[in-house]
């Protein structure tokens, strides 16, 4: 940077915030660091007693940090993403549509691991709407060497892929069926207070229930059942209750007789430990495709949150759920059924 007279400061880069003080009316920057001088800025930086100015210098190797700013935004960006015009080393993404959110935690660890330079952002695999702040990147100091920004770059890559470190995938329109199993709804005996809450969960995407059927303690029935669905075109199939590891809990059997492939069959998540995933290969007219299976405990029907708050999202952006993955949800997987529900807005699904 180089000290000029404010006089001849037009056109000039501002090395630094310009404070105002007015006693009892404001104390604040009247023009923030790499603001670009004009010519009606003069006599407002005069009247704060600035006659001398520190301004950017074009120095080989070394780049402003809105230039900076642009190369580490790039590094993030990706598809269904609108971004912020850079100001003081800052740009913010937003998502430009409603999808699931993703975040590749060794590229973002990458970049803030390096030093004067940062990525701040929402946790991945949530749901986001249209609008919604997604990350924001800064880089810290006025000035970076653009060597620096290259190699930042480069292990970021090496990270991900070859991948942006950010993904917004859209939701999927899906076709879903329900299956409800146990006696005591069967025949009558109860009320099936579960489906309704599936629905419900359901209508918050864009899903349609192609068919509903309820059956006994019969896994043969449920395996029929499933496979039927998914030749009718089902994308999903649902299957409530019998998921325990009593006796007459007979789902999983039935899942599993499906020939699907089973991703977990438990997780680290209270409510849902008993929660059932698996991945069907079907064929028809288009070629092959992946049914997703679940099955979920009964916890799902009565409290706030649960597992399949944590999946359903995933299923329905196309997004394939790894036993891994389900692994991993253990810190973090604890609800703590606060009196005021603020999911997702808390720390129920987010691990390290």
């Amino acid at each position: 940077m180089k000290l000029i007279q404010t006089v001849d400061a037009e056109g000039a880069v501002l090395c630094h915030d310009i404070t105002q003080i007015i006693k009892g009316v404001v104390k604040d920057a009247v023009f923030r660091k790499g603001h670009v001088v004009t010519k009606e800025d003069i006599p407002v930086l005069l009247s704060v007693g600035k006659d001398w100015l520190y301004v950017w210098e074009d120095q080989e190797g070394m780049l402003h940090e809105n230039e900076a700013a642009e190369i580490l935004c790039g590094i993030c960006e990706n598809s269904h993403m609108e971004r912020s015009l850079p100001k003081e080393g800052k740009i913010e993404l937003r998502a430009a549509i409603d999808g699931l959110f993703k975040v590749n935690s060794q590229g973002i660890r990458a970049i803030n691991h390096f030093g004067q330079m940062m990525i701040a952002s929402r946790h991945g695999n949530f749901p986001v709407k249209k609008g919604d702040k997604l990350a924001g990147t800064r880089i810290i100091p006025l000035m970076i060497e653009e060597e620096k920004m290259k190699a930042a770059k480069q292990e970021a890559m090496k990270a991900t892929g070859g991948q942006p470190i950010l993904t917004l995938k859209p939701f999927v329109h899906k076709k879903i069926g329900i299956i409800t199993t146990g006696n005591e709804v069967f025949y009558g005996r109860i009320q099936d207070t579960f489906t309704p809450v599936i629905k419900e969960k359901l209508r918050e995407f864009d899903t349609q229930v192609i068919e509903h059927v309820t059956w006994n303690d019969d896994d043969k029935q449920v395996t029929a059942s499933i496979l039927e669905m998914a030749e009718k075109g089902a994308d999903v199939v649902i299957c409530t209750g019998g998921m325990s590891v009593d006796p007459d809990d007979k789902t999983p059997l039935a899942i599993k007789n499906t020939g699907a492939r089973i991703v977990s069959y438990g997780a680290p998540v209270l409510p849902g430990a008993m929660f059932l995933l698996a991945y069907l290969e079907t064929e028809n007219e288009n070629g092959s495709r992946k049914v997703a299976l679940m099955g979920l405990p009964g916890c799902v029907m009565y409290a706030k949150r649960t597992i399949f708050d944590l999946v359903l999202p995933r299923i329905l952006a196309d997004d394939e759920v790894t036993a891994q993955e389900i692994a991993g949800l253990g810190q973090g997987g604890l609800c703590l059924n606060c009196p005021v529900c603020t999911f997702p807005n808390c720390g129920f699904g987010k691990g390290y």
